[in-house]
């Protein structure tokens, strides 16, 4: 009986083993049908590609266009503003700590204004900038700080906003007063061409030219006292 036993075993076991390689087939193909691991994570990078460096440094570059932003700026009546005159102008603003703080009777319009306005200290020049992100001309510095700061849109150059707003005289300009001036042509002479915003106590910021940046000037000094073509109000301001 147990001889039985044994030899029904090893019949058993010899059958298991002729019929391995059977069951063995479909596993060695299944990889065939299945993706490997290397060729997924490929595939997965390329649709996550806005997680890459390369891909969020280029979004990031926004003052590498400012070339072509300035152009297209300029055929829609932006950059018209020329440069204040670089070899005549004084070469440092005024120092910070020199800036008056505003008098405590200024509406609450006028401190939002010149606050936005002082935020935006050093960043640069460009030739018909008008967002911080690419820089400003002077006409963009103001009109970038009166929409943001009360919400009005004022003109595109420094030309057309001098003929809007209210004519003010210079002993009666309050802080975000509009100061206007002809750098172009001959001293003092020549059409309106640049602009700032009245800080208080013959102290103003504007953006003044290609290799400079947002800062505050005197009106008292040389360069501007000599070209100052006047104040003017914006509508917004006129009742505050």
């Amino acid at each position: 009986m147990p001889t039985k036993r044994i030899l029904a075993a090893a019949a058993l076991a010899g059958a298991l083993l002729t019929s391995l390689p059977l069951f063995a087939e479909p596993l060695t193909a299944t990889p065939a049908t299945t993706p490997s691991s290397s060729s997924v994570a490929p595939n997965l990078m390329g649709q996550l590609a806005v997680f890459s460096p390369a891909a969020m440094l280029a979004q990031s570059a926004a003052p590498a266009q400012s070339a072509t932003k300035a152009a297209a700026d300029k055929s829609a009546g932006w950059g018209d503003d020329d440069d204040a005159d670089s070899a005549d102008m004084p070469n440092a603003g005024v120092a910070g700590n020199a800036v008056v703080a505003l008098a405590n009777d200024t509406s609450d319009l006028r401190k939002t204004l010149i606050s936005l306005a002082m935020q935006l200290r050093d960043i640069r020049y460009v030739r018909g900038g008008r967002d911080p992100s690419t820089g400003f001309d002077c006409s963009g510095f103001v009109r970038y700080v009166f929409a943001h700061a009360v919400g009005l849109e004022l003109p595109t150059n420094s030309a057309s906003q001098f003929l809007a707003g209210l004519k003010v005289n210079r002993s009666e300009m309050k802080p975000g007063d509009l100061v206007f001036f002809r750098t172009a042509g001959k001293r003092g002479q020549g059409r309106i061409s640049h602009v700032g915003i009245y800080i208080a106590n013959g102290q103003f910021i504007h953006s003044p030219s290609r290799g400079k940046t947002v800062r505050v000037d005197s009106l008292d000094e040389s360069y501007w006292a000599q070209r100052f073509a006047g104040a003017k109000r914006p509508g917004a301001l006129a009742r505050s």
